[in-house]
C-alpha cells in the first residue's frame, strides 16, 4: 500500500463532521514552506571565500613556510 493509499484509507475512516478541520490541516500543511535541506560538505566548501594573493593556492607551501608573505 502506498502512502497516498494509506492517507485515503485514513480519510475514509474519519467522520464527515471532521472534514472541514481536516481540510484546513491539509491546506496548512500544503502551504507550508519546505524545510531547508541540510547543507552538504561540498556546498559548505563552495561558500568559503579567501582573501589572499592570486597565487595563494599554487604557492601554499611557500606561504606556510614563510618564504612568501601576504602583503
Amino acid at each position: 500500500m502506498t502512502d497516498k493509499e494509506k492517507i485515503y484509507a485514513e480519510i475514509e475512516s474519519i467522520s464527515e463532521e471532521y472534514f472541514e478541520e481536516l481540510y484546513w490541516l491539509i491546506k496548512k500543511f500544503a502551504d507550508a514552506k519546505p524545510i531547508k535541506k541540510e547543507s552538504t560538505f561540498m556546498s559548505k566548501l563552495k561558500s568559503i571565500q579567501i582573501d589572499g594573493p592570486e597565487d595563494f593556492a599554487a604557492n601554499l607551501d611557500l606561504y606556510l613556510s614563510g618564504e612568501k608573505s601576504v602583503e
